[in-house]
């Protein structure tokens, strides 16, 4: 590009930034005399916008115009109706575990839903509803008085609105299903301001899209969720730093995943490169307190470095997990579907976690994770009604998911394109055992890199969904908001 059209474009660039910075600062100032006075709105300088805007990845922030606090459905609706008026870019975001820059940040309005933290359970009809703004270890330690619990997040500081509406696993699928076969009823402040709640009685499409369709659909401000029996747990994480006991450890896993039907069972496998350092942590869960002899003995008696097993609460077992360790660094999820966990290609889950990591730690490498997560196969059996994730319940497939952090900004697209080899070795792998539908199998969208396709996504469902946001969002507000998109080709419109 010559010199002097590459300093127009820049000087075009900067004067279109600004003149977009003017506009947005008085769509902020609309929405500020709009508000009720239970609902705020915050500027740039202030601790609530830098709080109420950050993410646990560096890498996901942005810098909005301003942050809107909204505490009431009523303070939803009237923003959505000035953004969508004024075609004002927005983000909405929950607790701030998006890995995906411009998910749940913007440069223009960023909506926090953490003024939404009510939590109301109801012992005659088994359901609790709470707020779009809590964390999954709020909700836990919430319902712990009452002896019920949910199937939610396995992580402290995970919010409960991305995981559901994303599909969700815990560490009670394998014996109640996702987190949305749970789900009984959405709150819903829809694009044009109307709130409603959505459940399958109410609104069948609505609901059925809700349940893994992202922010298609308006804005979610609560949720109710069955509950269940809760009693003392038994489980924590074991942390392997030997390499002499990585194989008996990867043995362990494997025979866990194929033998192993008791459904109050569950575990992960990360395998992990941190500091220098490769390690293999295994987090093992039963819903009692007490597992039976048999399921976890190969990896209890294995030499650990470390361990926080131990039978206790299900609040204290989520708290334990050391996920705010990470807090600030630059990072990205990436998933794909994985049948089943043999020892081979475990083998290879290893090799590429600590070769790569050793090979990445002159990149900035921070920390890089590759997690197994094997479930039974009966965990898409409990919801007789279909949900927009997974596309296909005929066959079931567990998100094996990928996760590095790292330092250096400058490194963002270098690691993108480094962690889409892994999962390729990995998928290839997979397709060598015999598994094909792996390239066209559904994809778990909260583990998913920002340039994942919706038919990956949504796949057979696609169509259904995108009919349904013709119908709920006909000016496609919600298309000025960050996310998986599935607006049709015939609703974009040009904001320029």
């Amino acid at each position: 590009m010559p010199a002097r059209t590459w300093k127009l474009a820049v000087a075009s660039a900067l004067l279109h930034s600004s003149l977009g910075l003017a506009r947005y600062n008085d769509v902020c100032s609309r929405i500020a005399t709009s508000l009720s006075a239970s609902s705020a709105l915050h500027s740039p300088g202030n601790d609530s916008f830098t709080k109420l805007s950050s993410h646990w990845t560096s890498s996901s922030d942005e810098s909005p115009a301003c942050v809107a606090e909204p505490r009431t459905t009523d303070d939803v609706a009237k923003i959505l109706k000035i953004v969508a008026k004024t075609r004002t870019p927005f983000a909405v975001q929950g607790a701030g575990h998006a890995t995906n820059r411009g998910f749940s940040s913007t440069e223009g309005v960023h909506i926090s839903t953490q003024g939404f933290t009510s939590v109301e359970y109801n012992d005659t009809k088994k359901t609790v509803t709470f707020g779009a703004g809590l964390t999954w270890d709020k909700v836990y330690e919430a319902l712990e008085p009452h002896g019920v619990n949910v199937a939610g997040g396995r992580a402290p500081g995970v919010g409960v609105g991305g995981l559901i509406l994303g599909g969700g696993y815990s560490w009670h699928t394998n014996q109640y299903g996702l987190t949305i076969d749970t789900v009984e009823a959405f709150e819903l402040v829809k694009p044009d301001g109307e709130v409603v709640e959505v459940t399958h009685e109410s609104d069948p499409e609505l609901f059925f899209a809700l349940k893994g369709g992202g922010n298609n659909f308006g804005v979610v401000t609560k949720f109710t969720m069955k509950t269940f029996p809760q009693g003392k747990i038994w489980g924590g994480m074991i942390t392997y730093g030997h390499p002499d006991t990585f194989a008996a450890v990867t043995a362990a896993t494997a025979r866990f995943s194929a033998e192993v039907t008791d459904p109050k069972a569950s575990l992960l496998s990360t395998v992990t490169f941190y500091q220098g350092m490769p390690l293999i942590n295994i987090q093992v869960f039963y819903d009692g307190p007490e597992p039976p002899a048999g399921i976890f003995d190969d990896f209890l008696k294995t030499e650990s470095a470390a361990s926080t097993v131990a039978t206790q609460t299900f609040s204290s077992m989520i708290n334990s997990v050391p996920a705010g360790a990470l807090h600030g660094v630059r990072g990205a999820f990436l998933s794909f579907a994985a049948p089943a966990y043999s020892l081979d290609f475990l083998n290879a889950v290893n090799e590429q976690a600590f070769t790569n990591g050793a090979e990445f730690t002159n990149s900035s490498l921070v920390f890089m994770t590759l997690v197994s997560e094997p479930f039974l196969q009966d965990i898409l059996s409990h919801n007789k009604h279909d949900t927009a994730y997974p596309f296909n319940r005929a066959e079931m497939y567990t998100p094996f998911n990928i996760f590095i952090a790292w330092a250096d900004p400058s490194k963002d697209e270098w690691y993108k394109q480094e962690i889409e080899k892994i999962r390729d070795v990995l998928q290839a792998k997979l397709i060598e055992e015999g598994y094909e539908g792996v390239t066209t199998a559904p994809v778990y969208s909260n583990y998913a890199l920002w340039d994942a396709p919706a038919e990956r996504l949504y796949g057979s469902n696609l169509p259904k969904l995108q009919e349904i946001k013709r119908k709920v969002d006909p000016e496609d507000v919600m298309g000025l908001a960050g996310g998986f998109k599935i607006t049709p080709k015939a609703m974009i419109r040009d904001e320029l």
